[in-house]
């Protein structure tokens, strides 16, 4: 199982802004040359982003992106599913009706349980705990 590229995008997206927006809107092009990601497919994430309420835009030539709320209230469940939906590995953990195996198959406990798993650490997880992980990765000696 993997994340796609926006949700990893995403989340280094959001800790950006959380690290550099202290002083004020974090833009585009700054964000993006520090992420290395292109400005139109970073732009096109932020618009799921700002539709799922994590960040908001402020206008204006002083303008760019904050978050929506303080770090230690956005998880990371929410930025994950704002881009990708469900992190079941499989169809039929959230859809049963999709396979007709589904009350006598022992591979979607399997599956669920996966599922319960990943959510527990992306629900648990705060854009404030990765802010603290970074600085502590940062004043590691080199």
């Amino acid at each position: 199982m993997r994340l796609s590229t926006k949700s990893r995008y995403g989340t280094r997206a959001v800790l950006d802004i959380a690290l550099h927006g202290r002083n004020g809107p974090v833009t585009l092009k700054d964000m993006s040359g520090r992420q290395d990601v292109s400005r139109k497919y970073l732009g096109q994430i932020i618009n799921h982003l700002l539709t799922a309420g994590i960040l908001e835009s402020i206008r204006g030539p002083r303008g760019g992106y904050v978050l929506s709320r303080p770090p230690d209230s956005i998880r990371l469940g929410e930025i994950v599913r704002a881009l990708d939906g469900s992190v079941a590995p499989s169809r039929c953990v959230d859809n049963p009706g999709v396979c007709e195996r589904t009350a006598k198959c022992v591979t979607r406990e399997v599956w669920t349980r996966v599922k319960e798993s990943v959510e527990s650490v992306i629900d648990e997880t705060t854009i404030a705990d990765l802010v603290a992980r970074q600085k502590d990765l940062e004043s590691l000696p080199l």
